[in-house]
């Protein structure tokens, strides 16, 4: 009897090489390139008066592909859909099923959280039905997205401008960044004051710092201090607390989709598209020497900290062997999660923990290097002893004040051995071991120093993920091009490292606020969120989310097209005259980046690139260079002066 003829189908085609060597010559592996079908972006695509039936369509591009797959599909026996392990995976895994019509039984479902040997052939031997409740949940998502974004849009375009968005998720994260935005203008910074005393331990050549405790006693202006050090004239410092205590840090747990995106913007400096990215290419595989393409951390869109019983067991045994018994955790494999967390499958962790960092930095760009260097030592931390340390605080009183000094020491490094995060402060040994309750201490040194109060920090993209999460608002899939969407329609602007509001995404919040209110809530939004998850368990059915959402919304978006007026954003200007007019010309918005444009429109229709200054002068005929891009987006450097040409792709050693 001949085997059966298979056909895998997966979603990226990047792992179409790397699987295909794990099944050898037997088995057909295609790709569909993500989604097949989806609602048309020509219209909303979902019939409210029809219990919101939604309409898909065939993705415009994707007519050879189904075509090509269904023909494979005629001359297999059984086609195993190997699509991502998530909701959205599941539900690519059901448009291809739909759009193949095989007869019941011969389409199977698979899902695999690594792109291994050993877990796609796991998954080869259970098969399974796509699980409609997921399906079902995905759905809901996109039909109440899809119906809440073409529902605001139009009263935007007539209350704003043309040409913008909102949504579910993409205004409620908004409205986060401009409550903060609002904290930080209304605040009013409030003065006070610190006193440090330094002294001479009895019997020790060093002195010791001390910080003033004004619990009793604050300190809120230059007067307040002088009145302190005056009373404290004469007096002698006594020793009022010694404590030594042991302390220990717990071993971090392994990143989740939101951590990694945090820490990998603090280690890292990388925005979370840039991340994700880059993770994407991880787990899909890179080549190796003598493997070939090979995936190195398992799936990157997870809120669960779990690990499998297998990759504890071989990271336990990596660490024994590598650092010794003692670094060796004892923690279970259940991890800790949010109330928000799916926990569809693993937390990001390498596939292979004896597969280090250092083995593949050659086959590994240096990004890759970096972020896969993190995720390997985060992982490895996870499964190691906690970090100890003992604690000594030391009181000393002087009249009716206090002052304090704390100091640590380190008695087991533990997983700080090879991972020290950075949102954890390092600090260095410090003993107080030689100070007993009987120390006497001379020659009181004073320093003062005037404060002010610090407003809330801007929101970075980090942390507005981490607020996002806290939250509820949206899932591991949808923080890096919520951002990335929020960023590309000019509401949020970025000064370094900080997000801050711009003219525009103010006006849009407060529209929303004053329209559809729900839309901007946070506490709307993570309800949302957690009747999705009842969907997605099979507790509540996918369109009776939309029968309690959509009724007062519509109300709500009906009166606000009616009542509310017009709303003005001026555009940006630019220092750059309009040759034809004399206006100044401002900035605009187009598919391709911002360029210049005459606000005399449309009696005056003059456009200008907008020219980037290079910052050095052309080495041939001595012109400022200026930076352009080629139609894939790579930038150069470029004479202005077309009879001269030069250019370069890197910027050369001239200034101006």
């Amino acid at each position: 009897m001949s085997a059966k003829r298979k056909l895998i189908i997966v979603e990226s085609p990047a792992k179409v090489k790397t699987i295909k060597r794990f099944l050898g010559a037997g088995s057909d592996v295609e790709a569909s390139g993500g989604h097949v079908r989806d609602l048309p972006k020509s219209r909303m695509g979902v019939d409210v008066d029809r219990d919101y039936e939604p309409s898909y369509i065939t993705i415009r591009g994707k007519g050879d592909v189904i075509t090509a797959l269904k023909q494979k599909a005629k001359k297999a026996d059984v086609i195993y859909l190997a699509t991502d392990p998530d909701r959205e995976g599941e539900a690519i895994a059901w448009h291809l099923k739909e759009l193949l019509k095989k007869e019941e039984g011969k389409i199977r479902r698979i899902s695999f959280n690594e792109i291994t040997k050993q877990a796609v052939t796991q998954a080869l031997k259970a098969p399974r039905d796509i699980d409609t409740d997921l399906v079902d949940a995905q759905q809901a998502r996109r039909v109440l997205d899809r119906v809440a974004g073409y529902s605001v849009s139009p009263l935007l375009w007539k209350k704003v401008k043309r040409g913008l968005s909102a949504g579910r998720v993409q205004s409620s994260t908004l409205n986060l960044v401009c409550a903060r935005e609002a904290e930080i203008d209304a605040f009013v910074p409030q003065e006070y004051w610190t006193v440090t005393v330094s002294l001479q331990p009895e019997g020790s050549s060093g002195r010791i710092t001390l910080e003033y405790q004004p619990k009793t006693r604050p300190l809120a202006c230059e007067e307040d201090v002088k009145a302190l050090l005056q009373g404290l004239v004469g007096e002698t410092f006594t020793v009022s607390e010694l404590e030594t205590l042991p302390r220990r840090k717990k071993a971090p747990l392994p990143f989740t989709t939101s951590t990694l995106q945090q820490e990998a913007s603090h280690a890292l400096n990388f925005s979370p598209r840039r991340t994700m990215s880059i993770a994407q290419q991880l787990y899909e595989g890179v080549e190796l020497k003598g493997e070939g393409t090979t995936g190195l951390i398992t799936y990157l869109r997870t809120d669960s900290t779990r690990i499998s019983e297998e990759a504890a067991a071989a990271a336990s045994a990596y660490i024994e062997e590598t650092y010794g018994r003692p670094y060796r955790g004892t923690q279970n494999t259940d991890g800790r999660n949010s109330g928000h967390a799916q926990d569809a499958h693993e937390a990001i962790r390498p596939t292979l923990v004896t597969r280090t960092p250092a083995s593949v930095r050659d086959q590994l760009s240096q990004d890759q290097y970096r972020l896969y260097n993190l995720i390997w030592k985060r992982f490895l931390a996870s499964r190691m002893e906690d970090y100890c340390y003992d604690s000594t605080v030391l009181v000393l009183a002087a009249g009716e004040a206090a002052f304090r000094a704390a100091a640590h020491v380190t008695t087991f490094d533990g997983y700080r051995l090879v991972y020290n995060p950075e949102n954890e402060k390092t600090e260095k040994d410090r003993s107080l071991s030689r100070i007993t309750r009987e120390t006497v201490f001379s020659d009181p040194q004073f320093e003062s120093a005037q404060h002010f109060t610090q407003p809330p920090a801007h929101y970075t993209e980090a942390s507005l993920v981490h607020a996002m999460e806290a939250c509820g608002i949206g899932r591991p899939s949808t923080y890096a091009p919520t951002l990335t969407t929020l960023m590309a329609r000019r509401y949020l602007g970025r000064e370094g490292r900080n997000l801050f509001v711009t003219e525009l995404g103010e006006a849009v919040n407060d529209l929303t606020l004053r329209s559809v209110p729900m839309l901007a809530d946070k506490d709307f939004t993570a309800r949302m969120e957690d009747e999705l998850d009842k969907v997605a368990e099979g507790q509540l059915e996918w369109k009776a989310v939309l029968r309690e959402f959509y009724p007062p919304f519509r109300e709500k978006l009906d009166a606000a097209m009616r009542d509310l007026d017009k709303v003005k954003v001026a555009d940006e200007e630019s220092d750059v005259i309009c040759e034809n007019c004399g206006r100044r010309m401002v900035y605009k918005y187009g598919p391709h980046g911002r360029f210049l444009a005459c606000p005399g429109f449309p009696e005056c229709r003059n456009t200008k690139p907008l020219v980037e200054k290079a910052g050095w002068n052309c080495p041939v005929c001595g012109a400022e260079m200026v930076v352009r891009k080629t139609k894939a987006g790579r930038r150069f450097y470029a004479c202005p002066d077309e009879k001269c040409g030069h250019m370069s792709w890197q910027k050369e050693n001239f200034s101006k």
